[in-house]
């Protein structure tokens, strides 16, 4: 989870609600943009529909976990949150951090809770009454079916800590920490094989934050060691904390360089926001600097593997993305930093208070899924994602205490992606109208994937248009998937997001203002199919072939 001002993922302009007047006027296509000739890209690894627990505001306490919650079970958890994760779609869940695991001792959230210490949280300055720890959050991926994808502390801790967690979380019973586990009423061994090497090692918010040779040195040591415990774990190392970090490259190539041959993954983290942008319309086109941001690391990694004339992968885990409202962070951050100042302070920090609980537009949902349509393309190259974060804190689902759970507009996009996007991902040639920008010169408007079940003949095309003002017809042609058969192409089922106000969001007290629709797609005789995009839209469609 980045703090500060490095993170913004684009040129800090001034564009923001007013820059962009709600849409009254009806839509007439401007443009036809051809969306054909798909080529194969990868299979789609499931941990691409992941996302991210932090023990940060309400993102555990509160949302997650709410052992008063009417539908809350014998551990605390809320089975309405449970339900609408499942309905997510969520594969894998990154937990517990985030800058939060940078100064947490991570066996203060096993044994009995009564037991366990209340701590001071020095990254988002709360009090962490550990209630919930590795314990309990292994009987939540339980229910939820999610696999855990677990940080270690390399801010305040390393190499022992590490191996103790390790022998404690996946080691049979028969030694020490692995009967203590037993006592604490797992039996089993939790079976986490995806570990991250500390958080945003290179950032300056960072508890222990340190240099990329540093780090370098620290996590070569550590994954060695881990993977003499048990070789078959995949290990994650930190990337640049941002690809507008100063540390960018630079930081990616040295870890590299001294740890590859122990390492399966290198982390990338990108968050976006309209007025972090240099237009409206730039931050519409996100995905373009997410896709340059994935093909520089994948272009390090790949160099690093020749240099060293190595059959070893290391894929990237983008391991956070979103969208962010981080100039409201820094705000909040800015004027806790003046009270602090002034003098010594002795009032209690605060328990799960409200931070970074942004409330979602059309627009942003309208990027993320732009954002999920890059990752799909780049497969081959990212292997794991983590959408930040789940519950609450910059969330596609919210909570009220004691009430209602309730879904984002953003919600909608990475569902039926992880929902429905199986087989292969298929990135087409796109031709049509071209947008440029302050930031970005000359990019398609539109933008797809498709993906391809080839057992089950079932497909998923995502569109976006990312046009501001311009809608435009998109033709679509499937007929080069294999073994395609045009006669029987039928389309299964369609959703669009579009609303005349970008601006429009839901709330607690409307929760379902922002929800797709069914658009009218028409088929074609030739294994193609053809739907209007309206200005900021996003459209996915489901079809098959007999």
């Amino acid at each position: 989870m980045t703090r500060g001002e490095t993170q913004t993922a684009a040129a800090i302009g001034t564009a923001g609600k007013d820059a962009v007047p709600p849409r009254k006027t009806p839509h007439q296509a401007s443009g036809t943009a051809l969306v054909h000739t798909p080529v194969a890209v990868a299979d789609i690894p499931r941990r691409l529909f992941g996302s991210f627990v932090e023990h940060m505001g309400r993102g555990v306490y509160g949302g997650i976990y709410e052992p008063d919650h009417p539908t809350a079970d014998e551990y605390g958890f809320r089975h309405d949150v449970m339900e609408l994760v499942n309905e997510l779609g969520v594969t894998c869940v990154r937990y517990p951090g985030g800058n939060f695991v940078s100064n947490y001792n991570w066996e203060d959230g096993t044994g009995p809770k009564e037991l366990r210490p209340v701590r001071r949280d020095l990254a988002w300055h709360s009090t962490e009454t550990n209630e919930v720890g590795i314990d309990d959050f292994y009987h939540w991926s339980r229910q939820t079916g999610t696999e855990i994808m677990l940080a270690v502390n390399l801010g305040t801790r390393g190499l022992h800590a590490c191996l103790e967690e390790l022998e404690y979380v996946n080691a049979p019973a028969g030694t020490a920490l692995a009967d203590r586990r037993v006592r604490n009423g797992i039996p089993e061994a939790m079976d986490v094989s995806m570990w991250c090497l500390g958080n945003e090692m290179d950032g300056p918010w960072q508890v222990g934050h340190m240099s990329a040779e540093a780090y370098a040195t620290a996590v070569d040591q550590v994954a060695h060691a881990m993977k003499l415990a048990e070789s078959g774990l995949q290990l994650v190392a930190c990337g640049s904390s941002s690809a507008h970090m100063p540390s960018f490259g630079h930081w990616e190539r040295t870890v590299l360089d001294k740890a590859y041959d122990n390492l399966d993954f290198i982390s990338c983290h990108a968050y976006y926001y309209d007025r972090g942008a240099a237009s409206f319309q730039d931050f519409l086109l996100s995905s373009e600097d997410m896709t340059h941001f994935i093909d520089t690391v994948a272009g390090i990694c790949a160099t690093t593997k020749a240099e060293k004339h190595s059959d070893h992968e290391v894929a990237l885990s983008f391991d956070e993305w979103g969208i962010w409202y981080s100039d409201v962070w820094n705000q909040q951050e800015e004027e806790w930093k003046a009270q602090a100042k002034a003098g010594l302070h002795h009032e209690a920090w605060p328990k799960a208070p409200r931070l970074l609980e942004d409330l979602y537009t059309v627009a942003d949902a309208v990027v993320e899924g732009s954002l999920m349509i890059s990752l799909l393309k780049h497969c081959d190259h990212v292997r794991s994602a983590s959408r930040a974060q789940l519950v609450n804190v910059i969330a596609p689902i919210m909570t009220e205490a004691m009430g209602p759970a309730w879904k984002q507009s953003v919600f909608h996009p990475f569902a039926a992606a992880a929902n429905h996007a199986r087989g292969n991902a298929y990135a087409p040639s796109i031709d049509g109208p071209m947008l440029s920008t302050p930031q970005y010169d000359a990019v398609p408007a539109i933008d797809a994937v498709i993906t391809w079940d080839d057992e089950r003949h079932e497909g998923l095309a995502l569109v976006v248009n990312r046009d501001e003002h311009g809608t435009h017809d998109v033709r679509i042609d499937c007929s080069s998937l294999p073994r395609i058969d045009a006669s029987t192409m039928r389309i299964d089922a369609t959703q669009m997001l579009h609303e005349d106000d970008p601006y429009r969001r839901n709330t607690a007290e409307d929760s379902n203002a922002v929800v797709p629709h069914a658009c009218d797609v028409r088929m074609n005789e030739d294994a193609s199919f053809t739907l209007t995009m309206p200005e900021i839209s996003w459209a996915a469609i489901r079809f098959h072939s007999a």
